[in-house]
């Protein structure tokens, strides 16, 4: 990271790039950014074959209650990374087995599930309230990609290449158990399996995005660059590039755009708000085209 920054110095002193890329948490900021942007964007093609639109909204509010057990159990407040990647596991793992074995409607379920995260996390949360910030709080619901620390940077970074290193083999297995599980099971596919394998990766990448997007929204950037690229293309694979390249466009401008403008806006937000530009764009483009 010292490099990039380094880097980064010599392109403001050269005049290529603005002054406000010579703070360094700017730099973690693009970084972030880069990183999580083509991962959201491509899982994001098939949170949309899978129909799982609310499982990672869902997940994303468990992290509150995530973040309250580990500092309960004695983790820094800054990072609870045990606490938070555990409780959050453990219920999109369980969200997902109770879906297998009852009728009970999935949208309904996820409501159920998410109400009891975030009834659980809001109890746990009178206890640590001392312990705790109330802007890492807000950093947590809404986003704060210009607080991303080196730290957060290496588990971001080590969370992206275990899924990179998972979907690519298993990506074409697990978009055929999307669209089609029949055809799947007949060609001998282990169905629940690669299901357990998506809710996992999607659990993942929604922990590593918390900090960056937010809680609340980070459900969102799985969703509307897929969305949009739906919209621009039919073909699969032109759909998972263009979605990948819509979620990594919209993570940098929405990091560099507040910090260019001043403007006092969380980055979580920002990031949506530019995402959805884009969404309405082509939705504008697709009227405008049949019409």
């Amino acid at each position: 990271m010292e490099l990039l920054r380094h880097w980064a110095q010599l392109g403001v002193d050269a005049g290529w790039l603005s002054e406000s890329f010579s703070y360094a948490f700017m730099v973690n900021a693009i970084v972030a950014a880069l990183l999580l942007g083509p991962l959201l964007g491509g899982l994001g093609t098939l949170v949309i074959a899978k129909r799982l639109a609310f499982f990672s909204e869902a997940v994303g509010h468990a992290a509150l209650t995530g973040i309250a057990l580990g500092v309960l159990l004695g983790e820094p407040p800054e990072n609870p990374f045990i606490g938070l990647f555990s409780f959050c596991m453990i219920f999109a793992l369980l969200l997902h087995f109770v879906r297998n074995r009852t009728n009970v409607p999935y949208d309904t379920l996820v409501g159920v599930f998410l109400a009891l995260a975030l009834a659980v996390g809001a109890a746990l949360l009178m206890y640590v309230a001392r312990k705790i910030n109330i802007h890492m709080l807000e950093n947590v619901l809404f986003g704060s990609i210009l607080t991303v620390t080196d730290y957060d940077l290496m588990v971001l970074a080590v969370s992206c290449a275990l899924i990179v290193l998972l979907l690519i083999p298993t990506f074409n297995r697990i978009l055929l158990t999307c669209i089609s599980p029949d055809i799947a099971r007949v060609r001998g596919y282990k169905t629940n399996f690669y299901d357990y394998l998506f809710v996992m990766m999607i659990t993942l990448v929604t922990i590593a995005s918390v900090k960056i997007v937010g809680a609340v929204l980070v459900g969102a950037l799985l969703l509307i660059p897929g969305a949009t690229a739906r919209l621009l293309t039919k073909n699969m694979g032109s759909f998972v590039l263009l979605s990948a390249l819509l979620a990594t466009i919209s993570c940098v401008i929405g990091t560099v755009l507040p910090m260019e403008l001043k403007m006092p806006v969380p980055s979580g937000a920002a990031i949506i708000i530019v995402s959805a530009f884009f969404f309405l764009s082509a939705t504008i483009f697709r009227i405008v085209r049949k019409g």
